[in-house]
């Protein structure tokens, strides 16, 4: 019979790089903790059409990559495809209006995608949301967080900040026509997928990655020729306090993100080192997108980011911590009663010795299998429990990366742990 293997595109994360996660995901709350977010956990699945009403019917998320289906009530359900519709939907369901929220997530998202490096059908977003404060310091601020997490991540050299207004609604649609009176004078030079945008959703053209297309745009109308006096005015302060808090950005009139809500600022953090898949943040404003879901209006902001991209970059610059030890202390116990002793030392050492990573062998075998067994966690140390030790209530301290082994009294073991991880540590 042949082994079932994982969906393709959902991937395992495998100890040897789970450590990774943790060091991201920890960093990552630390730090939004410390600006006053709070996390919301959300479900993975929705309605479908909170998706198609947020996200927007043309969009290929929802034309082509969504994980949709009907459960046994006839329900149309959707793995989610990202997290501020359903962060969104949270708010209206649970009267959160009429105050400033700050909330963060965290979890799995599923798209059908063609799978390739960094890009997955299962992959891992941090979210962040703002809800209800319309002035261009909330974009500024989760842009400031954001550059402050990749210095602590040591990846603050390899990630560009693009930056772009989209302006309001009306604006947004009198650019719209002006592009595609442009374009649709030029629709035989455009390659096939554009020209079916053209009629659908035409700002996505600027995405395109023809040659012959981006070649064709460079005489486009451009974005922010289009902007009134208040967006235009909302853009000149979010971008001053960008320059006050010396953060380096390049403005970039074709980036419009691929989700229809977005208005006023969007932005993208992008690097070269991971190949195609570029960008590993992103984010901006939409103001309508509350009142859209059926709540009261309310400006928001926010942003995500893909932990499988950072933690591939991590790797690529070399960022990443050292892989923690399995153990610190690993216990062998030769015999039989020196193993029912040694389950009992374990927890009432770790009952004086909160945080201390104890492995306790099990399994049986001889001594030296056990030993071998120690060397291969990494532990620092082998407490030795055997026949003399359990008639003299010792232990032997052998440690295990230099040193000689010496017997201590089990009364007094906590106090020898304490002062021997004290010393390795400085």
């Amino acid at each position: 019979m042949d082994p079932i293997r994982a969906i393709r595109g959902m991937s395992d994360i495998l100890p040897q790089d789970s450590y990774l996660w943790q060091h991201l995901e920890q960093v990552t709350h630390e730090l939004l903790d410390s600006y006053g977010y709070r996390e919301i956990r959300l479900p993975i699945v929705e309605q479908t059409q909170l998706f198609s009403r947020a996200i927007g019917e043309v969009t290929d998320i929802v034309e082509k990559e969504m994980y949709s289906f009907a459960d046994r009530n006839g329900d149309g359900l959707t793995l989610r495809p990202e997290g501020t519709a359903g962060c969104v939907r949270a708010f209206n369901q649970h009267g959160m209006a009429g105050s400033q929220q700050k909330l963060w997530y965290a979890g799995p998202m599923f798209r059908h995608e063609r799978p390739q490096l960094g890009r997955q059908r299962q992959f891992h977003q941090v979210g962040v949301e703002v809800f209800g404060t319309p002035t261009a310091d909330v974009e500024a601020e989760l842009i400031v967080l954001s550059a402050r997490l990749w210095r602590l991540l040591g990846l603050d050299s390899a990630v560009t900040l693009e930056l772009n207004s989209l302006g309001s609604n009306t604006d947004r649609a009198r650019y719209r026509q002006a592009l595609v009176s442009y374009l649709s004078e030029h629709r035989d030079q455009l390659d096939e997928d554009s020209q079916r945008r053209l009629d659908s959703n035409p700002l996505r053209i600027l995405d395109s990655k023809s040659p012959d297309t981006q070649a064709l745009l460079a005489a486009a109308p451009s974005l922010p020729d289009f902007l009134d006096q208040e967006s235009a005015a909302h853009f000149a302060e979010l971008t001053a306090r960008l320059d006050a808090a010396g953060v380096n950005y390049r403005l970039n009139p074709r980036l419009v993100r691929g989700l229809d809500y977005y208005n006023r600022t969007v932005f993208e953090w992008v690097t070269d080192a991971l190949g195609a898949q570029g960008t590993v943040c992103a984010g901006g404003r939409y103001d309508g997108l509350v009142e859209q879901l059926g709540g009261k209006p309310t400006p928001a902001a926010g942003f995500a980011m893909g932990l499988e991209r950072l933690v591939l970059l991590m790797q690529e610059l070399k960022a990443a911590p050292e892989p923690t030890r399995q153990a610190d202390v690993y216990l062998v116990a030769v015999g039989e009663d020196a193993a029912v002793a040694g389950f009992a030392l374990g927890e009432s050492l770790r009952d004086r010795l909160p945080g201390l990573r104890l492995q306790v062998h099990s399994g049986g075998g001889s001594f030296k299998s056990q030993m071998k067994k120690a060397d291969r966690s990494g532990a620092l140390l082998a407490l030795v429990l055997g026949d003399n030790e359990l008639a003299e209530r010792s232990v032997g301290f052998k440690p295990l990366r230099g040193g000689e082994q010496r017997s201590v009294s089990q009364d007094a073991l906590a106090d020898e742990l304490k002062d021997f991880f004290a010393h390795e540590e400085h």
